[in-house]
């Protein structure tokens, strides 16, 4: 027997998650031996990613949608990237490194079928750190690389506007619209981290907290948003972008822990129209990133493209969850497990 230790979901939140009430860290006793892998693999888990989308998952199961709800009394799940100590895969032999969709634990099963769907063997040539692989090569980097160029669509010389810009997804689009020679507003919600946009090179990076989001716009019209948050700065892109814009619907992290009663109304929709907008959401699950793996790992590993992560070290009773939706990460948040 071995002490294991997860983060089990206690309570269906209303409103804000609150640590040790919804989420709560416990340590229980695992049978490593004699556990049945049904094809798939052990691992002890190395780094665990935070993503807003988790968010979501915590809610009464009766209510669809694209990912389950977590099950209560069960460890949440998340993409973790963690070393083989047991399995029945040729594919995933003992002692290689694994990125994959797992249990929030010490140590994850990850059965065939989920192995089969949901995860992939890290080579790592470039020798980045686990909070690289978990991060920016995996749904935060991905999420960024296959939506800005497969929605986004864009072309040398227009704008974007980028929110949540110095956060873990959106760091990445404003480095690769940079790259693609075109103008970047992005905006954040404290004066460092738009100091982080700058250096990073966004052409006009303000917080939001201290400036007025429509104002901005209407100076600079944009041809794509990247929109991270939702609510009215949605409705204020609507009102400023230019016609055959592209929105990019990644996250609406500003409705996240509201009450049904007070989410925000969009009222500018009807421009989506007039304007030929083309808006788009998408799920990552499937999609093509063979580009994206032959490209951007190199492009970190020469420091072409920057990473801020925030780093907190071992698991907890979902307090570094709570600060990141909070919007208190600076960066990519990540549970180091190492």
């Amino acid at each position: 027997m071995v002490l294991n230790r997860g983060i089990i979901y206690h309570e269906v939140p209303v409103t804000d998650v609150v640590p040790s009430k919804h989420l709560k860290l416990e340590e229980y006793e695992t049978d490593f031996d004699s556990i049945q892998l049904n094809g798939g693999i052990l691992v002890k888990n190395k780094a665990v990613s935070l993503d807003p989308y988790m968010r979501g998952r915590m809610r009464d199961p009766a209510i669809q949608s694209y990912a389950a709800a977590y099950t209560l009394g069960k460890p949440i799940d998340g993409f973790i990237v963690g070393e083989v100590i047991r399995s029945e895969s040729t594919e995933y032999p003992v002692s290689s490194f694994v990125y994959a969709f797992a249990s929030v634990e010490q140590y994850s099963l990850i059965d065939g079928p989920r192995l089969a769907l949901l995860a992939r063997r890290i080579e790592n040539k470039e020798g980045l750190p686990f909070s690289s692989l978990v991060g920016a090569l995996g749904l935060s980097g991905q999420t960024a690389w296959w939506s800005f160029y497969n929605i986004g669509k864009p072309k040398k010389g227009e704008t974007i506007f980028v929110t949540a810009a110095a956060g873990a997804v959106g760091q990445i689009v404003v480095q690769l619209a940079k790259r693609e020679g075109l103008k970047v507003i992005g905006s954040a919600g404290s004066d460092d981290k738009v100091a982080f946009l700058k250096e990073l090179g966004a052409d006009i990076a303000f917080n939001y907290k201290k400036e007025n989001t429509l104002e901005i716009l209407k100076r600079n019209p944009i041809d794509i948003y990247f929109d991270n948050v939702g609510g009215e700065v949605l409705d204020n892109a609507l009102e400023t972008i230019n016609k055959f814009g592209r929105i990019i619907a990644c996250g609406v992290v500003s409705q996240y822990n509201l009450p049904a009663d007070q989410k925000y109304h969009l009222k500018n929709w009807p421009v989506i129209v007039a304007k030929e907008i083309t808006y788009q959401g998408f799920i990552m699950l499937g999609k093509d990133l063979t580009e994206f793996f032959a490209t951007l790992p190199g492009l970190i590993a020469s420091g072409e493209i920057r990473l801020r992560e925030h780093i907190t070290k071992g698991l907890d009773n979902g307090e570094a969850f709570v600060a990141m939706m909070a919007g208190q990460a600076e960066g990519k948040a990540v549970m180091s497990l190492e």
